[in-house]
């Protein structure tokens, strides 16, 4: 999809883009949000201390996860908001006040480029980073008017060697209408899969601070989404989990008197 707004902001040694909005405007009541749809890592921090290779993995972004919130938001004709910026530099799904907003560790790997980080030097990452992703929501709020939030992820099918069995996890804070509404239809419609209240994650995980913050705050009947990764390995897998989960959100927000004009 072509982009069509850009969240930068600069500091130091240049330009980062923070966030990227693509898909359609104004058609339908709801925003997607990918907070961690993206690995890339602004050359001035460099590995942050790792192997290459980590920088690829699930401890770096949620692999899949923008493909599939890029096909939910076609099919459903809403705009999307993307992260831009790896979570090893900031966790756009975190706010500042947070330990692991700039992680040390990421399950079994530390993080040497986050440690014994200044009070300016975590303020610098903020303000490139977090500010501009979500100035990025908040004018695409502003712009779209949704009368609901979802945000897309993805989870690691082995975490910390213990394999998980969820498959879909639909997880919510205070407000639970859309995840409520949003359980019944996805268990009638794969009755076969395992889905899942608030798992792999919870509230308690801090893991909902973009459904309060940009959700909850506005007013905005939210959920947020966890697909096992592997589900999402590949184009196929990625249309089959939308397929599923797109008529099911439809249905959804209809059970919570929004409604998708056009929605495929």
């Amino acid at each position: 999809m072509k982009p069509v707004w850009r969240g930068c902001a600069t500091r130091g040694a240049g330009m980062v883009r923070a966030a990227v909005q693509e898909g359609p405007e104004g058609r339908a009541p709801l925003l997607f949000l990918c907070e961690h749809a993206s690995h890339h890592i602004p050359p001035r921090f460099g590995t942050l201390g790792l192997d290459p290779a980590l920088l690829t993995s699930h401890i770096a972004w949620d692999p899949g996860a923008l493909a599939l919130a890029r096909t939910l938001s076609a099919a459903l004709h809403a705009p999307l908001v993307a992260g831009a910026v790896s979570r090893l530099v900031y966790d756009c799904n975190r706010p500042p006040e947070a330990p692991d907003a700039i992680p040390v560790r990421s399950e079994m790997h530390d993080i040497p480029g986050n440690r014994d980080l200044s009070a300016a030097e975590r303020q610098a990452r903020v303000d490139a980073v977090y500010r501009p992703f979500c100035a990025a929501v908040s004018a695409a709020i502003e712009r779209a008017r949704p009368a609901a939030l979802v945000t897309v992820h993805s989870f690691t099918p082995v975490f910390f060697g213990r394999p998980r069995a969820v498959e879909i996890g639909v997880l919510h804070d205070a407000d639970t209408r859309l995840a409520d509404a949003l359980l019944r239809r996805l268990a009638a419609a794969a009755p076969g899969r395992d889905i899942r209240r608030n798992e792999p994650y919870g509230p308690q995980d801090g893991v909902t601070h973009s459904l309060v913050a940009h959700g909850i705050r506005h007013g905005l009947a939210n959920v947020m989404l966890e697909l096992r990764n592997d589900l999402l390995a590949d184009d196929a897998g990625v249309a089959a989990m939308a397929d599923l989960v797109a008529p099911a959100l439809a249905a959804a927000l209809s059970d919570c008197g929004i409604e998708l004009r056009g929605a495929a």
